[in-house]
């Protein structure tokens, strides 16, 4: 009886609590969203998978110094490895052309970053510490990796929670920003059409990661890893003479590095540490950060028309968030539900593009202020 009791105590299933089969729950729901929806799937289906793993009793898989998936986390984002490396296959995968043909649409990317200053301070007012509130308030550029390398260094307890919120609310861009953009525009203002960008030539491509690196990082020198990598990406993708490097850095290595960066990070959302009253504020707070940031692009578009001639159609602030392209695919949806010739898919991703770096640039911020 003795070795049979010993036996049952060594399985999983006598240390269950109430805590775990909810985290069982919210993982599955994760996983459905990825799934059925194709919410976000490359992330939203590891992440899943992780809190599932990581909420099994005994399993060990977050031990320190023993556990796998601890070893993910501590030597890919403790470690400062994983989101870089993402950033070089986002490089290798972005195009500057439609922000280099119109820079004036650089401002929209900048403006959108209102929502992650504004809900800093709502954080704070709410009784969040002031790492913690920078780290909420980044959920509002809609950029997960920037919002788990700020997380990993600012408040690590709450990775987790604000990686799976931002990844969310980068998923649901096609059901959180339509209301607003409507709201905001007029009809006539989205049925402005846009002129004709210029060709951007190839000598201006290949500067531009160049002199970007040089200028930001001197600048924020706290944005280096994040910055470096992805001008090192974009200028695999524009010299055009290391195909190899940029096939493999938006393809093999950026799927590597996904696989490595959603488990982990699934994994340190445990029972004990998600099911807080704190996380429901975290995710009312990102949705906040979310809709003010795409609100404030479009309102500062609406400004830039007073002074400009050619007027810029207003919908092209919402683009500003970091999500990218789906911001800008958004942007193009909800223009062509008032006009049906006006197609805005490649004027948006002039802010969308610009949006990373604006989220990149004020996580630095937060970095050298708060660390």
């Amino acid at each position: 009886m003795d070795l049979i009791k010993y036996l049952i105590e060594t399985t999983g299933f006598v240390h269950l609590t109430p805590g775990m089969v909810v985290m069982w729950i919210i993982a599955l729901g994760l996983m459905y969203l990825a799934i059925a929806k194709n919410y976000e799937p490359l992330l939203l289906l590891p992440i899943g998978f992780g809190i599932l793993v990581a909420n099994l009793p005994l399993a060990g898989l977050m031990t320190p110094e023993e556990g796998l998936l601890w070893k993910f986390y501590h030597f890919g984002i403790q470690w400062e490895v994983i989101p870089p490396l993402i950033f070089l296959g986002l490089g290798a995968l972005t195009d500057f052309g439609p922000m280099l043909a119109r820079p004036s649409l650089l401002f929209l990317g900048a403006g959108a970053q209102a929502g992650v200053y504004i809900t800093f301070f709502a954080a704070q007012a709410m009784g969040f510490n002031i790492q913690e509130a920078a780290t909420i308030g980044i959920i509002g550029g809609a950029d997960g990796p920037t919002t788990i390398f700020l997380a990993s260094k600012l408040a690590p307890h709450m990775l987790g929670v604000c990686a799976v919120a931002a990844y969310s609310y980068m998923a649901l861009v096609p059901i959180i920003q339509p209301p607003i953009m409507r709201l905001m525009t007029t009809d006539a203002e989205r049925k402005i059409r846009m002129k004709k960008i210029r060709k951007v030539n190839k000598l201006e491509k290949i500067f531009f990661p160049v002199v970007a690196a040089l200028v930001i990082i001197l600048l924020i020198p706290a944005a280096a890893p994040l910055i470096a990598m992805f001008m090192l990406g974009n200028l695999f993708r524009e010299s055009g003479v290391v195909e190899r490097l940029t096939h493999a850095s938006q393809n093999e290595l950026l799927n590597i590095v996904t696989i490595f960066l959603g488990l982990p990070v699934g994994a340190t959302m445990n029972a004990e540490v998600f099911l807080k009253p704190e996380v429901i504020f975290v995710f009312c707070l990102g949705l906040v950060a979310f809709s003010v940031s795409t609100a404030m692009g479009i309102v500062l578009a609406k400004i830039m028309n007073l002074f400009l001639k050619d007027k810029i159609n207003p919908l092209l602030g919402a683009a500003g968030v970091s999500a990218v392209p789906m911001a800008a695919r958004v942007v193009h949806k909800v223009a062509q539900e008032a006009d049906k010739k006006n197609y805005l898919l490649m004027y948006a991703m002039g802010p969308n593009v610009a949006g990373v770096i604006g989220t990149v640039i004020a996580a630095g911020i937060f970095l050298t202020l708060l660390q």
